[in-house]
């Protein structure tokens, strides 16, 4: 959980939050994720995501494997608790300098700041209120 800005260099390396690669791992998953984000789950987690995904079957399940597995990337944090995000990935969310990691559920999402921001502006609670009834919140 949590929120982090971070900054990405020119060779497309960024720090990993500490908080986030101890719920992960030093070693994870990076993929496509949905709202113009990359999704970040630990080795065990992706692999329980990647065999549900294949489960389905291709009739349905194609597009998903396409658009989540064929863009995988193991990566792993250095002594510095950077990572290389690839370039596909990068040009993928739009990611730029400032970036933002947050930790959602079973994954963290690496945001470019101005899509964060544009996503955050755009929130409509009425939706979130309806999306939370019955929920002991």
């Amino acid at each position: 959980m949590g929120s982090f800005s971070q900054s990405m260099d020119t060779k497309g390396r960024m720090s990993f939050p500490l908080k986030l690669r101890e719920e992960i791992g030093e070693k994870f998953v990076i993929t496509r994720g949905l709202g113009g984000c990359l999704f970040a789950y630990s080795l065990e987690a992706f692999k329980k995501k990647a065999d549900a995904i294949r489960a389905v079957p291709m009739s349905k399940g194609l597009t998903m494997q396409r658009f989540f597995l064929s863009w995988a990337s193991e990566v792993e944090a250095d002594k510095q608790g950077r990572i290389l995000v690839p370039q596909n990935l990068r040009e993928f969310a739009g990611l730029s300098k400032e970036i933002i990691v947050t930790g959602v559920a079973d994954r963290a999402e690496i945001w470019d700041k101005a899509r964060w921001d544009e996503f955050n502006c755009n929130i409509d609670e009425q939706d979130i209120m309806e999306q939370m009834e019955g929920l002991d919140f």
